[in-house]
C-alpha cells in the first residue's frame, strides 16, 4: 500500500502533466487553427523588426549554442551528475525528459500541418513551426538540470534555468525564426514531460513510506512564481491591446501597436518559462528526496539529499 502523502504527490504530478498537455493543445488550437490567433502571432512576429538590428546579435549568440551536439553533450553531463549522486532512476528520468520533449516537438512540428487562413499571403504555404525546436532544447536541458542538481543548488539552478529558457524562447522571436506561440508551446511540451518524469519518480518510492522533502528555496520559488504571473498579466494586456487591429493590414499597423504585440509576446514566453521552472523546483523537492525510512538514521530535523 502506498502512503497517503505518496499518493497525493503522484496525483499532483499527474495533474501537472495533464494540465500542461491541455494548455499545449489550447495554444496550438488558438494560434494555429484560428484566424484570430494566427493574426495575433503574425503581428507580434512583425513587431520584432523594431530594434531587430540591435537584438539580432545577442539573439544569434543565444541560439548559436543550441545544436544537436550541444544537446547530446548536455544530456550526457546531466546523466553523469545523477549517476555521480547514486541516482540511477533519476538519471534515466532526466535524460528521458530531454529525449521525449525534443522527439515530441519534432514529430508534432513535421506531422501536423498549419492551415492557410489567409493571414499572411507571403507565408501562406510555410510549414508548421509549432513547437520551437531551439526553445525545446534549451528548456529541456534547464529542467533536467534542476532535477539532478543536489537540493542545495536547485534554487539557483531553477533561476538560471528560467533565465536561459526565457532568453532562448525570446531569441527565436527576436531573430524572426519563430512565432510567439511556437516558443510557448515548446515550454509546455517540456513541462508536461517533466511532470510525467516526476510522476515516475513519485511512483518509484518504497511502498508505505512518506516522501521526505529537501531544499525548500522559498525565495527562488517566490521570485519565479511572482515574475511568471506578472509577465503573463503583461502578455494578456498586450493581447487585449492588439486584438482590435487583427483585421488591419500589417503595413498600416502603427509601430507602437507592433512593439506592444512583440513585447507582450516576449513577456508571455518568459512568464511561461518562469512558471514551468517554478513547478519543477516546487515538486522536485518531494520526488527527488529520501523517503522517511531511508532517512531514519539522520539527525532529527536534518534531511540529506
Amino acid at each position: 500500500m502506498r502512503s497517503r502523502g505518496a499518493t497525493l504527490l503522484a496525483a499532483w504530478c499527474l495533474l501537472l502533466a495533464v494540465g500542461q498537455t491541455v494548455a499545449f493543445a489550447l495554444v496550438w488550437w488558438a494560434f494555429v487553427r484560428t484566424w484570430r490567433g494566427q493574426s495575433l502571432d503574425t503581428i507580434a512576429l512583425t513587431g520584432n523588426s523594431i530594434g531587430q538590428d540591435e537584438a539580432y546579435g545577442p539573439a544569434s549568440t543565444v541560439l548559436g549554442v543550441v545544436s544537436v551536439a550541444s544537446l547530446a553533450l548536455a544530456t550526457g553531463v546531466i546523466g553523469f551528475i545523477a549517476l555521480l549522486r547514486g541516482r540511477v532512476l533519476l538519471a534515466v528520468v532526466a535524460m528521458a525528459v530531454i529525449a521525449g520533449s525534443n522527439l515530441t516537438t519534432q514529430l508534432f512540428k513535421y506531422r501536423v500541418g498549419r492551415p492557410d487562413l489567409g493571414v499572411d499571403p507571403i507565408d501562406a504555404y510555410a510549414a508548421n513551426s509549432l513547437p520551437s525546436g531551439h526553445t525545446t532544447v534549451a528548456v529541456s536541458v534547464a529542467v533536467a538540470l534542476v532535477l539532478v542538481l543536489p537540493a542545495a543548488l536547485r534554487g539557483v539552478g531553477a533561476l538560471a534555468g528560467a533565465t536561459y529558457a526565457a532568453a532562448a524562447g525570446v531569441a527565436t522571436l527576436s531573430a524572426g525564426w519563430h512565432r510567439p506561440s511556437d516558443a510557448v508551446a515548446a515550454i509546455l511540451v517540456v513541462g508536461a514531460w517533466a511532470a510525467a518524469g516526476m510522476l515516475v519518480l513519485a511512483l518509484a518510492g518504497p511502498a508505505g513510506t512518506e516522501p521526505r522533502a529537501t531544499g525548500r528555496h522559498p525565495a527562488a520559488l517566490t521570485l519565479l512564481v511572482t515574475a511568471g504571473l506578472a509577465l503573463l498579466v503583461v502578455a494578456g494586456l498586450a493581447l487585449v491591446s492588439t486584438e482590435p487591429v487583427t483585421a488591419t493590414p500589417l503595413e498600416v499597423v502603427s509601430r507602437r501597436r507592433l512593439f506592444v504585440a512583440y513585447a507582450g509576446s516576449a513577456a508571455g514566453i518568459a512568464g511561461t518559462a518562469a512558471l514551468v521552472l517554478a513547478m519543477v523546483l516546487a515538486t522536485a523537492r518531494h520526488v527527488v528526496a529520501a523517503p522517511a525510512a531511508a532517512a531514519a538514521g539522520a539527525t532529527v530535523g536534518t534531511v540529506r539529499d
